[in-house]
């Protein structure tokens, strides 16, 4: 089974202007050689981090669930899942690294119930849990989340 993940709004917004804003003050803004040179690299780094960890789909069989990313794939073994659940995000998650709505959610997580989880989705209300027995959690997104929990459980052995 494969599902798609949808951005937010905000972050479609968030993307939108943050790689519009830099292309002004790359091209229109005329800086001086070095600001330009800088602007470029800043661009090019947080598209290159965008593009790699950015979720396009979310896929499980009975081997692996797997997080489609535009330049890699991750793929975490059903033997190691403990358990999966919906779960939605709160709004209290404090971000440790990574991005709160530039191309998506994803990067590492803390929040006072979960604990520290590492997040990919676009959309908070599509989200769901993956423990697996080492303690990592993930937070994944996609369309149908509820059916996608429920594909996985097939799998997983408690």
């Amino acid at each position: 089974m494969k599902q798609k993940t949808d951005l937010s709004t905000f972050s479609l917004i968030v993307t939108l202007a943050s790689v519009a804003l830099f292309v002004f003050l790359i091209f229109f803004n005329h800086p001086p050689v070095y600001v330009h040179v800088t602007l470029i690299g800043c661009l090019a780094l947080m598209l290159l981090l965008g593009l790699y960890y950015m979720p396009l789909s979310i896929g499980a069989d009975r081997y692996a669930i797997y997080i489609n990313r535009s330049l890699r794939i991750k793929a975490i073994p059903m033997q190691e899942v403990k358990s999966v659940r919906i779960c939605p995000p709160t709004m209290g998650a404090l971000r440790i690294s990574g991005s709160g709505g530039f191309m998506g959610y994803w990067g590492w997580f803390r929040e006072r119930d979960l604990g520290i989880y590492f997040a990919c989705y676009g959309r908070s209300g599509d989200c769901f849990l993956v423990e697996l027995h080492s303690g990592r959690k993930y937070i994944l997104g996609c369309r149908n989340a509820s059916q996608m929990v429920e594909h996985i459980r097939q799998f997983v052995k408690e």
